[in-house]
């Protein structure tokens, strides 16, 4: 089955998919596949953006990543992974004036853009599959939506399918999607938050829900207070 406006055999169907308005946009690897876009002779190829052997991964592209390179990656560890990789210096000047294109494309869909970096943004709006048509077709970047009703979700959905993806969690199935997550998916939640999770006997978002708010507010503070509706798949944040 393809979706009969462009042909893709990857096709997204969805209950709630027009009442969902809060969308997650993520670039694809983004400097390398504008390194890979400028110079066509690396398709195909592993390529690593980062600095010298003492220096670490800044991206890594999807060929690298299935060798296990991973960004924030110690240089010398990832190319012991992937030797065969050919590394690039970051040229920022590229990626910002890449960068600057993308929005000014969502500028065109919709007033409400939370920018977070130069690869990624909130967006509240629906119909975000024109914006990623646009990125390919124009400017040769890929991206990754992910939409759902807040926007702690649509970040998680944007990661599900990459890619050039396109992935949906609705209301009616946000516990269900949820509860044998893990914890570390939480935006912001690093090794030492983690590490503090795991020793309360949270690993997954199921552990949370056996926590009440309070308890969960006096082992951890105002953080507390957020896991608890994180762990329910609430969100209020507005896309600003």
């Amino acid at each position: 089955r393809r979706c009969s406006a462009c042909g893709s055999p990857r096709v997204v169907s969805h209950a709630e998919l027009y009442d969902l308005s809060i969308a997650h946009m993520d670039c694809d690897a983004f400097y390398a596949s504008v390194e890979k876009r400028d110079n066509p002779a690396l398709n195909g190829k592993p390529v690593i953006i980062g600095g010298g052997h003492r220096g670490v991964v800044s991206t890594a592209c999807y060929i690298a990543r299935i060798k296990g390179v991973k960004s924030a990656m110690p240089m010398f560890q990832a190319l012991k992974l992937c030797p065969e990789a050919i590394v690039i210096k970051p040229r920022m000047d590229a990626y910002v004036e890449a960068s600057r294109a993308i929005r000014a494309m969502m500028e065109e869909l919709s007033p409400a853009i939370q920018p977070l970096s130069l690869d990624e943004a909130f967006l509240d709006m629906t119909g975000t599959t024109k914006l990623v048509r646009r990125m390919k077709t124009e400017l040769g970047l890929t991206g990754s939506i992910g939409l759902s009703h807040n926007k702690f979700l649509a970040k998680l959905a944007s990661d599900l399918d990459k890619p050039h993806g396109f992935s949906v969690i609705g209301a009616a199935e946000t516990q269900t999607f949820l509860n044998k997550k893990p914890v570390s998916m939480i935006w912001g939640v690093g090794a030492a938050t983690l590490s503090a999770l795991n020793q309360a006997g949270i690993q997954t978002f199921s552990d949370l829900l056996r926590w009440e708010r309070t308890d969960l507010i006096a082992r951890f503070g105002s953080f507390g207070d957020r896991l608890w509706h994180l762990a329910r798949g609430q969100d209020k944040r507005q896309v600003s």
